[in-house]
């Protein structure tokens, strides 16, 4: 029971998926154009996953002599929320704009077309304004669309390193720089953890039914080859996944980050939970069972066979709950295009989740207890741990109170459900104070998700730190500023042994306004500000002396916060991208202000 407890409190307590590397703005917004008619052209941005664009923030004109663009006609957006900015219309997966065209009568056979855009990534960064360039040509009347070429010279320096948390990349490099063999055991290791999350749970009862099914007849042997079969399909999955991984670049990776495959399987895991409620019983129909039983037994192997197959299902299933440390993995397999590697990285890590799994094979069904009415607490039980898997498998696409007030209903509908309101009856059993003391734990903590999402919380970590904010000072911090490369330099040696911090700023960055009031409001932020240099670059103005800044330092856009030590050298590791809150900012300058 004690390990049941500790399994629905790692079940119940959400978790952050890994932090997403942001795309170049030539990959994250797509464009496309083409000239439709002689009187119209047509423009297509194809938005990446994670990403949104701004309706009001698109902009087009023709460079040439003559021919003029009427008011582009641009489809409704979704409206997005904000507290500092209102209402505001967004794109996201596709726009196709239609610009109105009158030709003029110089007779150009080739039209230059200026599109002005801005969009954001979901974890909080907004890129600075594109402006493209592109040439649509008369002679091509008609035509498909055909997508811009990238920048004269490709990308800026260093932009080809997509930015993201320095310590999570370099942790990942460094497993696959200690060589094949560390690689391996690394990757087993990480399986084994992962073995004894909530991601493995699924499993457990798929291969007790499989091997108890089996009868009577099951001897220890038997049980295990059945578990081993079942193991390496399981792995046999995960490996093609990094082999493809290696084959195809980021995609792979970028379809575990997309929110209609995750929203997909997420409905997987609401509809397997309700069907463990009794709502529904979810099983083939008899004649197509007995078919498939049938068939399984002509192939070579026979039983084997069939188990072999219900792992690399039970994988596929499973798959997007450890989608967030399955991305990074996959993320740099598709970077590193080692095809091997990856595929055998990602075997071992199959192989560490399946131990659990082996062992209940070995005991030929011994460690799984005889049938009786617990069993139906049981199915209550996992399928709590499947509504929680599917909240924590969309949490990365999900606004911090739509998550909050998820794991809020969640949590006080299993306290409802576990008694906790109701008066214990005389001589109550020790199972039944537990499991009212389990209903009680899980109120409270659901009460005080729904009181932080009520109350302005942005951390599901830390659901009542919205609490704190009228503790906090109200002084702003004041910041240098600095707008060019040369001020950064002079600022920095001009510093006298002091660490430096400097933030990424503009006027229309949404996460900006957000640390100024959430994060640089907080007194224990101001106290440890107070003993380092505080330089800011206001890129509001998007001039070519910005653009030359944030190429400096890899970034697409604000925020950033780049920290340097006493001797001016950035201290790499430390970057902040996106907003964070006053709790985790906070570590961050303990770390600066104790690098010498």
């Amino acid at each position: 029971m004690r390990f049941l407890f500790l399994l629905l409190l790692f079940a119940l307590w959400p978790a952050h998926a890994a932090e997403p590397e942001l795309l170049e703005p030539e990959k994250a917004f797509r464009l496309a154009t083409r000239l439709a008619t002689r009187d119209s052209i047509e423009v297509r941005y194809l938005i990446a996953p994670g990403y949104y664009m701004y309706r009001d923030k698109f902009r087009f004109a023709l460079d040439s002599t003559g021919a003029k663009l009427a008011q582009p006609q641009l489809p409704r957006g979704t409206m997005k929320r904000d507290e500092f900015f209102g209402d505001v219309e967004t794109y996201r997966d596709e726009v196709t704009i239609r610009l109105p065209l009158e030709l003029g009568s110089d007779g150009a056979q080739v039209l230059g077309l200026v599109a002005t855009s801005q969009g954001c990534a979901d974890v909080g960064v907004c890129y600075l304004p594109q402006d493209q360039k592109v040439e649509l040509r008369l002679a091509a009347l008609g035509g498909a669309f055909v997508e811009a070429a990238p920048p004269p010279g490709g990308a800026a320096p260093g932009a080809a390193a997509r930015v993201a948390p320095v310590a999570e990349d370099g942790a990942v490099a460094a497993l696959f720089r200690g060589g094949f063999w560390f690689l391996i055991a690394s990757f087993f290791g990480f399986g084994l953890l992962l073995a004894f999350t909530p991601c493995v749970l699924p499993m457990i009862p798929i291969l007790s039914g499989i091997i108890v099914g089996r009868g009577h007849h099951v001897t220890r042997t038997h049980g295990l080859m059945l578990s081993v079969a079942y193991v390496l399909g399981m792995a046999l999955t995960y490996a093609l996944a990094g082999v493809a991984a290696g084959l195809s670049g980021a995609m792979l990776a970028a379809t575990l980050q997309n929110p209609w495959v995750l929203g997909g399987f997420s409905a997987v895991f609401v509809a397997l939970a309700l069907s463990m409620f009794g709502f529904y019983e979810l099983q083939l129909p008899v004649a197509l069972q007995s078919r498939l039983a049938e068939a399984t037994n002509r192939l070579p192997g026979g039983q084997f066979a069939g188990v072999f197959s219900m792992g690399i299902l039970s994988a596929l299933i499973v798959g997007p709950c450890v989608a967030a440390p399955l991305a990074g993995a996959l993320l740099y397999i598709s970077q590193s295009r080692d095809v091997v590697m990856g595929g055998s990285a990602l075997f071992a890590m199959a192989l560490g989740m399946g131990v659990p799994l082996l062992a209940l094979g070995a005991s030929a069904g011994a460690l799984v207890p005889k049938a009786g009415p617990w069993m139906e607490t049981v199915k209550r039980f996992f399928g709590v741990v499947m509504l929680a898997l599917a909240i924590y498998i969309v949490s990365p696409f999900l606004p911090v109170v739509a998550q909050m007030l998820g794991w809020a209903t969640l949590l006080m509908v299993t306290a409802i459900y576990l008694r906790a309101l109701d008066p214990l009856p005389p001589g109550a059993q020790g199972f039944e104070r537990f499991s009212k003391a389990v209903g009680v734990i899980a109120l409270v903590t659901g009460a005080g998700f729904l009181i932080g999402a009520l109350s302005g919380g942005r951390d599901v970590l830390q659901p009542l730190s919205g609490l704190r904010v009228g503790e906090a000072s109200s002084a702003p911090v004041a910041f240098q500023r600095v707008g060019n490369s040369a001020g950064l330099d002079n600022a920095i040696r001009a510093a006298t042994g002091k660490p430096v911090m400097l933030d990424f700023y503009a006027d229309w960055c949404v996460s900006c306004k957000e640390m100024e009031r959430f994060t640089f409001t907080d007194s224990r932020v101001q106290a440890r500000l107070q003993q380092m240099v505080k330089l800011q670059a206001d890129v509001t103005g998007n001039t070519a002396e910005h653009a030359a800044l944030l190429r400096r330092f890899r970034l697409f856009g604000p925020p950033g916060i780049i920290f340097f030590d006493r001797e001016g050298r950035e201290i790499q590791a430390l970057r902040v991208i996106g907003f964070q809150s006053a709790d985790k900012f906070a570590g961050v300058l303990d770390r600066a202000l104790a690098t010498k």
